[in-house]
């Protein structure tokens, strides 16, 4: 899909932060066992990732808002954070509210001035004990799914910096996978935390609808499709952050995930999808992981055959609208929302785009809404007999930078969006949990995500399956 394309290309060596300091190439889980057994001490894993992120954000332009100062004076005193991940140096992603900080949700459409309350979230993440570097950087209210801007340089692909770290966590995912900290905050409306994770070779699970807290607001929406979680370059580290913070606060409504330390025994019942909703085909590489990781699954005892995409084209012209609609609501009373020098002239031309388009077909509203609260029932009846389903996570390989970008004419940059984002929104929609993992790659060497579903509340499911494919089929690593 990327043929006969031309854009323009800048420093295409890896670019790592991986070095012979404290921290090496440990996971979460392993740093915060070195500092509860004074192996190493909290300050100096915070100044390593100091470190770290000041070695690589100028060639990734991950950061957006730096807060080295403020992490070490959090550690002045002894005063060390309790939790399971206690003293382990990690970012928040720039859309949610952590007090003493700004937000800038990637716009340049206003000024943001330090918030004076946590997030609902971020008061759960904060509790398991994390030291904040600061918040990374996203596209512009987290509609595009490459961090890429109007008028500043876009966040790079640690693996290859002619490419898109993906969106909208992109920020958060560049700083993993090149080693800066070994767990980010990230959330997922639509793919944005899958969607990274498959273009930076990472671990990625956008849990069940409700699974974290949340927002007032996010839980006003129409159809409730965004859900907090994390980056991270081992499934142990996902595994143990969806634990620890299920201690902290659980949604009785969900089944409870608890403590995962080895795969599960049970053999699945997997349906593979390939094809789009859109009914478009996967390119070459895409397809071949998919299909490659469905006979790794046959040969480890899972029960596989073919299942067929559970919604029809409809869905995605469904989900567009939406987007739209919620371009709207943060934008139309953005005076409100941002601040008094917000201003509708300094969105980006997606931003711009969508909310047009919007204003154009806003009859369809009350249709489009009723068709996707049924998404989820559609989904169980469709897929019921499969415990997962395997698919692609979008659909051709990592673009370059320049290919997703809103300088772009806007029909033209829909298009090319819609049907990359072609498999991730209906996770969202559904409520299911779904998680990408990085079991393939490009000719080029750039990482390629493989993406499992499943059913409401049985991320256990995903987590056990995924413990058991990073040993069959262990990651590549940016360094090897």
């Amino acid at each position: 899909m990327l043929e006969n394309q031309t854009f323009p290309r800048r420093g295409t060596e890896r670019t790592h932060a991986f070095t012979d300091d404290v921290l090496g190439d440990a996971d979460a889980v392993g740093i915060a066992q070195r500092i509860r057994s004074r192996d190493i001490s909290p300050a100096e894993a915070l100044e390593a990732a100091i470190s770290r992120a000041q070695s690589v954000n100028g060639p990734l332009n991950a950061i957006q808002v730096p807060a080295f100062s403020r992490a070490r004076d959090s550690l002045r005193g002894g005063a060390h954070p309790d939790g399971e991940f206690g003293c382990v140096p990690t970012f928040l992603k720039d859309n949610v509210n952590m007090a003493g900080l700004p937000t800038t949700r990637g716009s340049v459409a206003f000024s943001p001035s330090p918030v004076r309350r946590d997030d609902r979230f971020v008061t759960q993440f904060l509790s398991l004990g994390f030291s904040v570097l600061g918040k990374t950087r996203l596209p512009e209210f987290g509609f595009n799914a490459s961090t890429e801007f109007m008028d500043d340089e876009p966040t790079r692909n640690p693996w290859n910096r002619a490419y898109s770290a993906g969106a909208s966590s992109g920020g958060a995912a560049a700083l993993v996978a090149s080693g800066v900290v070994p767990i980010a905050h990230a959330n997922d409306g639509g793919g944005s935390i899958r969607i990274p994770a498959a273009a930076c070779g990472l671990v990625g699970l956008k849990p069940s609808r409700g699974r974290l807290r949340s927002e007032p607001l996010h839980d006003a929406l129409p159809v409730r499709i965004i859900s907090d979680g994390v980056l991270s370059r081992s499934v142990r580290d996902t595994a143990a952050f969806f634990t620890a913070a299920e201690r902290v606060h659980r949604n009785s409504s969900l089944p409870p995930i608890g403590a995962i330390d080895r795969p599960g025994q049970r053999r699945l019942r997997i349906g593979v999808v390939t094809d789009s909703v859109l009914g478009h085909q996967t390119d070459s590489e895409t397809t071949a992981a998919v299909l490659a990781t469905a006979e790794l699954l046959s040969d480890l005892g899972h029960h596989v055959d073919q299942a067929p995409t559970p919604v029809d084209p409809g869905f995605a012209e469904d989900f567009l609208h939406y987007w739209a609609l919620l371009s709207v609501m943060l934008t139309v009373p953005g005076r409100w929302i941002h601040g008094k020098d917000f201003s509708m002239e300094r969105i980006d031309g997606l931003t711009r785009g969508l909310v047009e388009r919007f204003w154009r077909n806003a009859h369809l509203t009350p249709a489009v809404l009723y068709r996707l609260r049924r998404t989820g029932d559609l989904v169980r009846t469709k897929l019921e007999r499969w415990d997962v389903i395997l698919s692609p996570v979008v659909s051709h390989t990592t673009p370059p930078i320049g290919y997703l970008s809103p300088r772009q004419p806007f029909s033209e940059l829909i298009e090319r969006l819609t049907r990359y984002v072609a498999f991730t929104p209906l996770n969202n929609v559904a409520g299911t949990p779904a998680l990408s993992l990085p079991l393939a790659s490009t000719a080029a060497g750039l990482p390629i995500g493989v993406q499992f579903s499943a059913h409401e509340g049985q991320e256990r499911v995903l987590l056990e399956l995924a413990l058991e494919l990073e040993a069959a089929a262990p990651f590549r690593t940016i360094t090897a």
